[in-house]
């Protein structure tokens, strides 16, 4: 099967689209476990159903083409964005937006456009109206370096509270911005715990059922055709998953890389390829290293 060269929006009317199964896990109400540094290690809050309703989603021909994958027998649509919806919590979770990345580089004397928290947030903007979650979780490093929110851009400043309007929010900390940030709304953690599923920012390097987690910005290189491809991807069996970093400058770690085998254990893994209208499914050790 042919992997296309770009990507671009594909229609949601592709015949064939796969869509989440009957899941049957019984789910609780979410759970924000505070950690030390956030409260003193001992607070829990709940995340509470939104008071605003939620809009319907938008069925819009810049979206579709999910994919359902499973962890511990619950089924999410992978999204082309490379962020995650959970229809029976109507929950959207994103890894890794690495907002303000390039005003962070510039501090360093390394400049590139500033354009990336527009970008990224945009996206965003889009995938919630396809969705219309009523919760959204950031899986860490939402912002890229220390102080990431004082160097918004004025004319983005607004965005955040636009796409936390009606819906639940959380914010789970990261190792770029280990501290919660001020004035940028939600709630902050240190995971996430809904019924039987944590979501946390680094994957465990040891046996964790139903973990969802970011950090490590997955991709895969395999050969078609006798043409290399590279494209960023979700990673998962049947116990846990890694999404792929969202954020416009964010790169990806081949999952040939030592720091997926720590997590998994063996290739024994799959690799969801993003592709132009779909996701591609590659065994791990039918995935090139480099």
């Amino acid at each position: 099967m042919r992997l296309p060269r770009t990507r671009r929006a594909p229609s949601p009317t592709e015949p064939g689209l796969a869509r989440v199964q009957h899941d049957n896990a019984q789910v609780g109400q979410a759970r924000l476990a505070v950690g030390e540094g956030w409260g003193g290690g001992s607070l829990v809050g709940r995340i509470s159903s939104p008071q605003t309703p939620t809009p319907t989603p938008d069925p819009s021909p810049q979206g579709g083409g999910e994919r359902a994958l499973s962890v511990c027998g619950i089924s999410f649509e992978a999204d082309l964005s490379g962020a995650i919806y959970w229809p029976a919590e109507r929950t959207l979770v994103v890894a890794d937006l690495h907002l303000e990345k390039g005003s962070s580089f510039a501090t360093r004397g390394v400049l590139l456009p500033p354009y990336d928290t527009a970008t990224t947030l945009a996206l965003l903007g889009r995938v919630i109206a396809r969705h219309a979650p009523r919760r959204v979780i950031a899986l860490g490093d939402s912002f890229h370096g220390g102080g990431g929110p004082a160097r918004v851009m004025p004319q983005d400043r607004q965005a955040p509270a636009g796409l936390q309007r009606g819906r639940d929010w959380g914010w789970v900390a990261g190792n770029h911005e280990p501290d919660p940030a001020q004035d940028i709304g939600g709630i902050f953690a240190k995971s996430v715990s809904l019924g039987p599923l944590t979501f946390r920012h680094e994957p465990t390097q040891a046996t964790a059922e139903g973990e969802i987690a970011g950090h490590l910005h997955p991709s895969a290189r395999v050969t078609q055709r006798g043409r290399s491809v590279t494209r960023k991807c979700f990673v998962a069996d049947d116990r846990r998953m890694i999404l792929p970093a969202f954020g416009a400058y964010t790169g990806g770690l081949n999952i040939r890389d030592r720091a997926f085998i720590a997590v998994f254990g063996a290739l024994a893994f799959t690799a969801h390829l993003i592709g132009e209208r779909r996701l591609y499914a590659f065994s791990a050790a039918r995935c090139l290293s480099g």
